[in-house]
């Protein structure tokens, strides 16, 4: 990554079920415009917006519900370079720098993928490593590194 390029400033979260910690299950959703892949939610921070503020408002977007607590926070900022077919829609962003936290859904929130606006046409609850098996190829070095460092620290 070079520091000329410009990064879409983003907001990513790893949901575990409210059975967390005795299941130890992520959330991810299949989207409606790439061929069977399938990714955790996120999305953009606005201008101006507090990070957990885009986490809980993309959460509420992308998945109907933000009834969720904060496990935990990725000490750091991740980024990753999109593919040139994902670059050309999102230009003039050549990939994304994110934030990840892990979230527990509370017990009564009700997901619903169908939403105003919706990028997911499918969801479930898979195991740890079942996770990088389903999601995009461009995604999973960083889908790793996250996951690896919960896993460190007795999350997952």
């Amino acid at each position: 990554m070079s520091k000329n390029k410009l990064y879409r400033p983003n907001v990513a979260m790893i949901i575990v079920s409210n059975d967390y910690p005795n299941v130890k299950e992520i959330f991810i959703a299949k989207r409606n415009d790439l061929a069977d892949k399938w990714q955790f939610p996120q999305g953009g921070i606005d201008e101006g917006e507090e990070v957990q503020e885009a986490l809980f408002r993309e959460m509420k977007e992308e998945i109907g519900t933000d009834e969720a607590e904060v496990i935990a926070e990725y000490p750091e900022w991740i980024s990753y370079d999109f593919p040139n077919k994902v670059a050309k829609k999102m230009y003039p962003f050549v990939g994304q720098t994110q934030r990840y936290f892990l979230v527990r859904i509370k017990e009564n929130a009700v997901i619903n993928i169908h939403t105003k606006n919706p990028e997911f046409m499918d969801y479930k609850f898979v195991s740890v490593d079942e996770t990088l098996e389903l999601t995009a190829d461009f995604k999973q070095a960083v889908y790793k590194k996250v996951i690896t460092y919960f896993k460190s620290e007795g999350l997952l």
